[in-house]
């Protein structure tokens, strides 16, 4: 007997544009939804991400998301979800999803939505002066905190930078060692306890399985 054949699942782009599913995110997701995608055979979604240093100008979000759902309904895209939660905009990205009738990320940042909104609403008090780091955060630290900040060169500035933080809270999305070593490294280096938490993907999941089967209401 021969082997079945195995079936390829289509790309996104074999799919016409109006079948898909866009996902305008945020550059620090990227990974974790293209796992999510993998996981949930989610094949018509396609992502677009904006940049990840946005995550230090929040102000330059919502502008941006504008634009690029205008651009994305001008291609011809009819089901797009917003790849982001609230993340310091007060408000103004919830009323760029209003005016295009889209739906995002629920909660009030991702560190939020990897949690769990539930399970951060219970320890969200106790996390006051928790200093959060995220699989695509240990990445790039270096990249995003160690030489903006200078601390490449003068790490007594730690201190100074971190010192309203008690202690750095690691959620991790994967089981990495190496991942785990930088968090580590990070805490002694900012003078911070250190605590992992293994969080997975969190809300993203469900959040993307709803959009993936075109129901917007979160």
């Amino acid at each position: 007997m021969e082997p079945a054949a195995v079936v390829k699942p289509r790309p996104a782009r074999e799919f016409p544009v109006a079948d898909r599913l866009l996902v305008i995110a945020c550059g620090m997701l990227a990974r974790e939804i293209l796992a999510v995608r993998e996981q949930l055979g989610l094949t018509h979604l396609e992502l677009r991400c904006l940049p990840a240093e946005h995550h230090f100008q929040p102000d330059r979000i919502a502008p941006a998301l504008d634009a690029a759902i205008a651009e994305a309904k001008a291609e011809g895209y009819r089901d797009i979800f917003v790849g982001y939660a609230d993340c310091g905009t007060g408000g103004m990205l919830d009323r760029v999803c209003e005016k295009h009738g889209v739906a995002r990320l629920a909660g009030p940042h991702c560190f939020a939505s990897y949690q769990g909104l539930d399970a951060f609403s219970a320890i969200e008090d106790a996390d006051m002066t928790a200093f959060y780091m995220t699989d695509f955060l240990c990445r790039q630290f270096e990249a995003f905190f160690i030489r903006p900040l200078g601390l490449d060169r003068h790490p007594e500035l730690a201190r100074d930078y971190f010192g309203n933080y008690e202690k750095l809270v690691y959620l991790a999305q994967t089981d990495n060692p190496a991942l785990d070593r930088v968090a580590i490294r990070a805490a002694a280096m900012l003078g911070l306890a250190y605590e992992k938490r293994r969080t997975g993907y969190g809300d993203l999941v469900p959040a993307l399985a709803r959009a993936g089967a075109h129901e917007t209401a979160l």
